[in-house]
């Protein structure tokens, strides 16, 4: 079924627009290397890709401390910029796409902002967005936070906006503000747990936006 066009167009980023599983993950394990969790593996992280630090480290430190959540996640955000995004890439199809498809733009990301800014600007994205909306300091998704903050910087209304994301914390904060989500299949979500979750559409390739 061909995707209707919507005014406002709100992305995720890490797995709908840049294959970045190897730099995050990466990162992930230089900040557990000092811990039990030293060995898990890439394919476990990636599911995690998307919602905040601290729902990974406390399914693997449950009953962890505040104090010890934070220190992980400080850890983290000192290795994720040594990497330089060099294991980062752009999936086929997104600068046509964000090249071609009409409509004003928006990130809707749980990296903070300046980060987001910093990874567009590095592949040569930032351009084609109107505004770039992290989590910042606001509960990540599936929490609706970030939406409707994105939302508030483009000065739109939830029933103008396509949310288009590739794992089931977009849908969910998609839903919570009522706004349309496009789940993406080729990134880190499951796709049939993505179809249980019945996002408004499905595609197979970011080009596919194109079709309406």
């Amino acid at each position: 079924m061909p995707i209707p066009t919507f005014p406002v167009y709100l992305f995720d980023v890490d797995g709908t627009l840049l294959d970045s599983a190897a730099d995050i993950c990466g990162a992930i394990q230089t900040a557990l290397a000092d811990t039990e969790h030293n060995a898990v593996k890439t394919d476990f992280l990636k599911k995690y890709i998307g919602r905040h630090l601290n729902d990974l480290f406390l399914d693997l430190f449950p009953g962890a401390t505040p104090a010890f959540l934070d220190d992980l996640v400080a850890k983290y955000r000192q290795a994720y910029p040594l990497r330089n995004h060099n294991s980062t890439s752009v999936y086929p199809g997104v600068v046509e796409t964000l090249e071609k498809l009409d409509g004003r733009k928006s990130t809707a990301t749980t990296k903070g902002t300046p980060t987001t800014k910093l990874v567009l600007a590095r592949f040569g994205l930032l351009r084609y967005f109107d505004h770039v909306q992290g989590t910042d300091g606001f509960p990540a998704k599936p929490h609706p936070d970030v939406i409707f903050a994105a939302l508030r910087g483009l000065n739109a209304k939830p029933e103008e906006c396509l949310f288009v994301g590739d794992a089931v914390p977009d849908i969910l904060a998609a839903r919570a503000a009522g706004v349309k989500i496009c789940s993406v299949l080729y990134g880190y979500g499951e796709p049939d747990e993505l179809r249980r979750h019945e996002p408004d559409f499905t595609i197979e390739e970011l080009t596919d936006l194109l079709t309406g």
